[in-house]
């Protein structure tokens, strides 16, 4: 038999029991950083604009793969570069007009709850039925997320990047948690696959799971498919036909409000352009209209001429239009209102803007976030709403959630309760040029029609503007920054879905759960340290 001196086994490399070269610990924990952040380039690049709804269950595949048996402290590192790879690209474009630091601050604050999830994900993975924790424990850092700091920040749900997706039935069941839900145990199933793929040797305890990972990657797609069904596009039952008004605005970027009567004027302008259409036949008369968010910077009570030129424009129009208005209180606080302007009276309703933009519409700790950016200033002093979350036009109940409320479940789901038939989303996405923001908004539009079916009237500043059908596909959609109206007959809805009755029911049982596996495995962990068996992997 021959043998082997110190100095050859010094020089041979190390071996695996397949009789594999194994890779020095530096390399395996520079690939699966590596793998982390492109997961989460991944799941961006999953996300609208882009059709490619189907890179977000293979985002996190990679993402269950990188996860599977480390510590909880190399999970939370994994996790949070995951999340930067993620959240860098999405939220870019809250940094277009006041500098990277903000949008910077901003990405490494949120990225600390998927790091979070990380961890307890990288824990969870040695649980019988992994897929199935690790997915509910995103759902858990999704409502965290959804809620904290400062009322939370829904923008990148994965469910928001569904609505071209195979998955999106789901929504009409159990909200955008179920959605989000679905897409995340598909890949990490997925990835649970992958890992008993790649294995060189196959233990018995592992063989018994591939049932398990089928099971997560396959049963997602299959419930999908069999709730299709559930979506509609309207076109039988009750119907309405409704306008919305792009004005567009003098300029892109923070300044453009410095030309707030021009804001005014072009959409006057261009409801005048819609009565010329509907008197000479090109358009149908809409039963209604709507504008966008801050369509009226000029608060037209305390503006004698604003005014007079909202009730012209109306009064020939000769339907009620819902004018997005800033209002100026007493004591020089402001409101985002949406005024219901009734043609032959004048305004009759009113809806309040609920949910307010912290660093937008106010700003959190002013005397401290003044100092750290040279912008802070320029954030308003709105105050929010507390009346109902709908409005009465045209004999109808139309729900209201401007711009930034249509990310937040609750807003839009109030309004539903309340009676709406119909949702109207005016925005204001000028501040934010033409970045991805305004798609990636309308997204969350194409969900909420699909959640609670209802057809949705996204009326924006500059774009994009859009008519949603109860199914969540688009009926008319507009050019950014260019002057247009749609007008679009869409279907009405007095029933609710299993979703609208059961809120956020599904996303406290799947955080429960989540939750729940964590804690067991914490117990079978401590007790795998203090007696049988080796330690995690680091």
């Amino acid at each position: 038999m021959a043998t082997v001196t110190a100095g050859d086994a010094t020089q041979r490399p190390r071996v695996t029991e397949g009789h594999h070269r194994r890779l020095p610990a530096w390399a395996l924990a520079a690939a699966r950083a590596l793998a982390a952040a492109g997961g989460g380039a991944l799941l961006y690049a999953s996300f609208p604009p882009r059709p490619l709804w189907w890179l977000a269950p293979l985002a996190f595949a990679v993402l269950g793969v990188v996860l599977h048996g480390r510590r909880a402290r190399t999970g939370f590192g994994l996790g949070y570069l995951f999340g930067l790879g993620f959240l860098l690209p999405l939220l870019h474009w809250t940094g277009v007009y006041v500098g990277a630091t903000p949008w910077l601050a901003l990405v490494a604050v949120e990225a600390l709850f998927l790091a979070a999830v990380g961890a307890a994900v990288a824990v969870a993975s040695r649980l019988p039925g992994a897929p199935l924790w690790a997915a509910c424990l995103w759902v858990a850092g999704e409502a965290a997320r959804a809620r904290v700091p400062f009322g939370g920040l829904p923008w990148g749900r994965v469910a928001f990047g569904q609505p071209d997706g195979v998955f999106l039935p789901l929504a009409a069941l159990g909200g955008s948690a179920l959605l989000s839900f679905a897409v995340v145990l598909c890949g990490f199933g997925l990835g649970g696959l992958g890992i008993r793929a790649l294995a060189t040797r196959l233990p018995t305890r592992q063989a018994a799971r591939w049932p398990t990972a089928v099971a997560a990657a396959v049963v997602p797609v299959l419930a999908a498919l069999a709730a299709s069904p559930l979506l509609d596009d309207g076109s039988g039952g009750a119907t309405v036909t409704v306008a919305a008004v792009q004005g567009n605005v003098p300029r892109a970027g923070l300044d453009f409000n410095a030309q707030r009567r021009a804001v005014l004027d072009n959409h006057v302008a261009r409801t005048e352009q819609l009565v010329a259409d509907v008197r000479s036949g090109r358009v149908a008369r809409p039963d209604l209209v709507i504008w966008p968010e801050n369509s009226s910077d000029v608060d037209p009570f305390r503006n004698p001429d604003a005014y007079a030129e909202i009730t012209r424009v109306v009064d020939d129009l000769g339907v009620p239009v819902l004018v997005g208005a800033v209002l100026v209180n007493d004591d020089g606080t402001t409101t985002n209102s949406a005024l219901v302007w009734q043609p032959g009276i004048g305004p009759v309703g009113r809806y309040d803007k609920r949910v307010l933009l912290p660093f937008g519409e106010y700003l959190p700790w002013r005397g401290i976030f003044s100092k750290l950016n040279p912008y802070a200033h320029r954030a308003g002093y709105f105050v929010p709403g507390h009346g109902r979350p709908v409005v009465d036009m045209a004999g109808l109940t139309v729900g209201v959630a401007t711009c930034w409320e249509v990310a937040f479940d609750a807003a839009v789901e109030d309004s539903v309760e309340a009676g709406a038939e119909l949702l109207a989303v005016p925005t204001n996405n000028a501040t934010f040029g033409r970045t991805q923001m305004t798609y990636q908004q309308l997204a969350m539009s194409r969900v909420r029609a699909v959640e609670h079916d209802r057809a949705v009237v996204v009326a924006a500043t500059s774009g994009v503007s859009a008519i949603v059908r109860p199914d969540g596909t688009v009926a008319a959609q507009t050019a950014l920054f260019t002057p247009a109206a749609l007008v679009q007959r869409v279907g009405l809805r007095t029933d609710t879905t299993l979703a609208t009755r059961l809120g956020a029911l599904p996303e406290w049982v799947l955080t429960a759960i989540g939750l729940t596996a964590l804690g067991a495995a914490l117990v079978v962990s401590r007790r795998a340290r203090s007696g049988a068996g080796p330690g995690p992997r680091p």
